[in-house]
């Protein structure tokens, strides 16, 4: 019997082709990032190709240090190209229908031939993914829009992370064109306040009859909010909405007038049966035009890119700090000797800094 010919043969084997199914997500992510120049990822980005304006994105979502180095040549070369966006903040308590709203919202902007990016703040989504993951599938005519693009935010638990993250994909996404940004934060806390610091124009959504009306206007979120809107103010709720709408004006007109001379305003919407969403860009489109003729949009960005400065410094300083050998070697003596009472928590904290 010819032994070529037994079942029992054994043949040479084969490489594994690079197929997806052999690659993970992340080497198919870093393959394609080599792949690319620098040069190529700012043309095409320019060119408003959304898929290397995600590609950009994940770049500067990588803690690689080589992504980093090139997500940052990325940006400096796209920063000619940016601050011809208006950036719009959009907070309210889960439940409150910002899906919804900013569904509702971008399509109204993008039949206006307008480009739409939508971006999200969530120091939360490490635990639970963040409601924006679920708002991609939730927001389904939004993101087949091709004047559209909505862009989970990252998965951590540093704040301070997720909006470094979220301020540079700003930047990505201005230079790719799209002429208004909607910055979304996913609940109640921190997030508002560093909302408010990277875009032009704050908006609160609030529910009427939740027993919202009073206890919820908490000091520093009304402080930062330039216009506040009752959504789900239809049907059965209607009545509702309009009387929260005259409870949430009169407390607004117990806080002084803002630095950039605008009165908040409260207005009612339905974001489902698409009511009064008009009304809301009109309002925005005149607080804009208010904003620049007296100069507080220019000033507002400086005053911004100034916070992000030393934000960042901050960051980057307290990161070296703790992963410098010589202070995790004695930080980790430092908490002994304080457990042990032999030090104080100040005088230990003056050696470490002063290593």
């Amino acid at each position: 019997m010819d032994k070529n010919k037994s079942a029992l043969q054994e043949n040479e084997g084969v490489l594994k082709p690079e197929t997806t199914s052999f690659l993970s997500a992340e080497n198919i992510k870093r393959n394609r990032a080599k792949q690319n120049s620098v040069d190529e990822f700012v043309s095409k980005i320019l060119d408003g190709n959304i898929t290397f304006l995600s590609r950009a994105i994940t770049l500067v979502e990588s803690t690689n240090a080589n992504h980093q180095k090139k997500a940052n040549e990325i940006l400096e070369r796209c920063l000619p190209f940016t601050n011809k966006s208006v950036r719009i903040g959009i907070t309210g308590v889960p439940g409150v229908g910002k899906s919804t709203f900013i569904e509702s919202f971008g399509k109204h902007l993008t039949s206006q031939h307008k480009k739409v990016a939508v971006l999200a703040v969530d120091p939360s989504s490490s635990v639970n993914k963040g409601s924006i993951l679920g708002d991609k599938t939730r927001m389904e005519e939004l993101v087949t829009d091709k004047n559209a693009f909505i862009r989970p935010s990252p998965s951590g638990t540093s704040l301070g992370g997720v909006a470094q993250k979220t301020r540079e994909s700003i930047i990505l996404c201005e230079a790719a064109g799209f002429d208004t940004i909607i910055i979304e934060t996913v609940g109640v806390g921190q997030s508002e306040t560093v909302v408010h610091s990277m875009v032009d124009f704050f908006l609160l959504l609030k529910l009427a009859g939740a027993g919202d009306e009073l206890q919820g206007i908490k000091r520093g979120i009304i402080e930062m909010a330039d216009a506040i809107v009752i959504n789900k103010a239809d049907g059965d709720n209607e009545k509702n909405a309009k009387i929260a709408k005259v409870e949430f004006n009169r407390a607004l007109h117990l806080y002084p007038i803002k630095e950039s001379n605008w009165q908040p305003k409260v207005l009612t919407a339905s974001a489902l049966k698409n009511i009064g969403i008009d009304k809301i860009d009109k309002m925005i489109v005149d607080y804009i035009a208010l904003t620049k003729a007296n100069n507080y949009f220019d000033k507002k960005r400086n005053q911004q890119n100034k916070y992000w400065l030393l934000a960042t410094i901050d960051q980057q300083l307290k990161a070296n700090f703790y992963q410098n050998p010589l202070i995790k070697n004695a930080l980790s003596k430092e908490i002994e000797d304080l457990e042990n009472g032999k030090t104080t928590p100040f005088n230990a904290a003056k050696r470490l800094l002063e290593l």
